[in-house]
């Protein structure tokens, strides 16, 4: 339709992927490079300028591959959720799945000289409520990617995952590429207005912040990886982020083209807060 093509258009120039004429940017062909979507392949972009590569290039892969959680037998569910939780993060759902993994990751290498690179531990798996193939696929994704990045000669940071500068920076990486899917929580009790257009959604019931025991209030503001009305009108892989970042790495937008709202409000105040700061003596 007419509409979604004017609306990919203007995504693409929101994420500096055109120039002036309407053509690809320099940004934009380093990201026509890879695989994926425009979002997701300028999140991955930004990783290089803040030092996350590894860790970036192995949520591409997870959230380009297909799904990895799968359904227990009723029976095991309550065993499965437990062994699961132990593979929480808990700055949220796109950690969590660097954490699932790197976890399967090193149990394919601490095994490979018995059962090959690529057998993995079923057993294993299964007992998380996990598809071993979907995460054999994202390791060869992710394998694809990172020969991507040699070819065109981006940097790759070694691995830091784990330590709180490294959240900070995935954070960064993943709000340079989806600054445009970001919701606010609105009453305190879950219930997401998506900054963009103005749609209330959910957590998904999948969400690491509503497995964790005890439970914790859910965050102020997120940034989601997609959202489909016909999935029960929840976001689908959600992490929290700290507002000031939008107003440090995406202000054209936040600042000048995000509608009217209680949200810009927000973001407004904390910009100039943040001028009074830097001003100050």
């Amino acid at each position: 339709a007419p509409e979604s093509l004017m609306q990919a258009l203007e995504d693409l120039d929101y994420l500096a992927a055109l120039d002036d004429d309407g053509n690809l940017s320099e940004v934009g062909i380093i990201m026509s490079e890879f695989p994926l979507d425009p979002q997701l392949a300028k999140a991955l972009i930004a990783s290089c300028e803040f030092d996350c590569v590894e860790e970036m290039v192995s949520l591409a892969a997870m959230l380009t591959a297909s799904p990895c959680f799968v359904s227990p037998s009723t029976h095991l569910e309550e065993a499965v959720a437990l062994r699961r939780r132990a593979l929480l993060h808990p700055h949220g759902d796109h950690f969590t799945l660097i954490n699932i993994f790197n976890a399967f990751q090193q149990r394919e290498c601490n095994r490979a000289g018995l059962w090959g690179p690529y057998n993995g531990d079923e057993g294993w798996c299964r007992k998380h409520g996990l598809s071993g193939e979907a995460l054999r696929l994202a390791g060869i994704v992710r394998a694809e990617l990172l020969e991507v990045m040699r070819r065109i000669e981006l940097p790759v940071s070694p691995p830091a995952f784990g330590t709180a500068a490294n959240a900070l920076n995935l954070q960064r990486a993943l709000i340079s590429g989806y600054f445009l899917k970001v919701a606010r929580d609105i009453d305190g009790s879950g219930n997401y207005v998506m900054l963009t257009h103005k749609h209330v959604a959910h957590l998904p019931p999948a969400c690491c912040y509503l497995l964790r025991q005890p439970p914790r209030r859910p965050p102020p503001w997120v940034l989601y990886h997609e959202f489909t009305i016909s999935q029960d009108n929840c976001l689908r892989v959600v992490s929290e982020i700290q507002p000031q970042m939008l107003v440090e790495l995406a202000p054209q937008y936040y600042l000048s083209n995000l509608p009217p709202s209680e949200s810009r409000d927000l973001l407004m105040e904390l910009r100039e807060k943040l001028v009074t700061a830097e001003e100050a003596p």
